[in-house]
């Protein structure tokens, strides 16, 4: 699988430093997509095992989250990355447009995001979304992280 970027980000899982990988090849291609270069599979660069190894080493310290936007088309190498980033000590989130993933994937995760992108509804951050941002082990919907008080 490929990503476009790496990114370090600080809001998509609360309370987390993240690493952000932003894969390509997604098939959903949600209308009002903010980010449609993430379509095409053959976009970004080879995420092999030694540059993620080096990438989680480098931040090791720093982050404390490995969070990946979309991979789950790639479900055996998703699941892979997402077990070489708890060896790492990182906790993992996934954010997916599905509103369901592989049960092998969803072992691996702290945090995962579902449901697509609907404009009308908004994101995590909109009282009214379709989507949910879970905690895993207890399945708690923690949306109310995202939205001002």
């Amino acid at each position: 699988m490929k990503f476009a970027q790496k990114e370090i980000v600080l809001q998509e899982v609360p309370g987390e430093v993240s690493i952000c990988f932003s894969i390509t090849g997604c098939p959903l291609k949600c209308k009002g997509c903010h980010s449609p270069y993430l379509w095409k599979e053959n976009n970004g660069e080879l995420l092999t095992t030694d540059i993620y190894k080096n990438i989680l080493e480098q931040y090791k310290g720093f982050a404390t989250c490995v969070l990946f936007m979309g991979g789950e088309w790639f479900p055996k190498d998703l699941e892979e990355f997402l077990k070489i980033a708890k060896t790492f000590n990182y906790k993992t989130c996934l954010y997916t447009g599905y509103n369901a993933i592989p049960d092998s994937i969803l072992q691996q995760l702290t945090w995962l995001k579902t449901g697509p992108w609907n404009p009308s509804l908004g994101g995590l951050s909109n009282p009214n979304t379709n989507q949910k941002f879970i905690e895993v082990a207890t399945g708690k919907k923690l949306n109310h992280l995202f939205i001002a008080s």
